[in-house]
């Protein structure tokens, strides 16, 4: 039973901050391009942040707590999990860094921007958490397939 709980926690938690990063990038971010005047593209962006971030936090929390539980009931700790979950390993934590990084430095500098209403700082800003949020989607949907497929590579040694 927790062998269950942990597996739907840990794809719960995945697909929502992948997905929402997914969302945010690919959908979101081309469609409110064209919003006029530009403070208010800044305004929402700020709200979305708001919002989305909570529930990134929970992810930061569930899914390192999650895998933990699932390494050990399925492997028995790291020294018996095969090398795809060595990388899913080392790259949530990559991801993790680069999320607390965000919200502590650049968001922080945004939402202070925009609550100033001092738009080209605002906009640079947003222009650096882009490029954060780029990375870690890509980060994302690699660990993502490696936990769908890794263990499907009988050719790679270790896994």
């Amino acid at each position: 039973m927790v062998n269950a709980a942990a597996v739907v926690l840990h794809v719960l938690a995945a697909v929502v901050w992948v997905g929402g990063m997914f969302f945010a990038y690919l959908v979101l971010r081309p469609a409110v391009g064209g919003i006029t005047p530009p403070p208010e593209r800044l305004k929402l962006w700020a709200r979305v942040f708001g919002r989305f971030f909570l529930w990134v936090w929970a992810a930061v929390a569930i899914l390192p707590a999650s895998g933990y539980v699932l390494i050990a009931l399925q492997y028995g700790g790291f020294a018996g999990a095969p090398v795809h979950v060595h990388w899913m390993h080392g790259l949530g934590w990559v991801m993790n860094a680069l999320f607390i990084y965000l919200f502590f430095a650049p968001y922080r500098a945004f939402r202070a921007a925009v609550e100033a209403q001092d738009w080209p700082t605002g906009g640079a800003g947003l222009t650096i958490i882009r490029r954060i949020v780029a990375t870690n989607l890509a980060l994302g949907l690699a660990t993502a397939a490696l936990g769908a497929s890794g263990r499907l590579w009988a050719w790679v040694p270790g896994g």
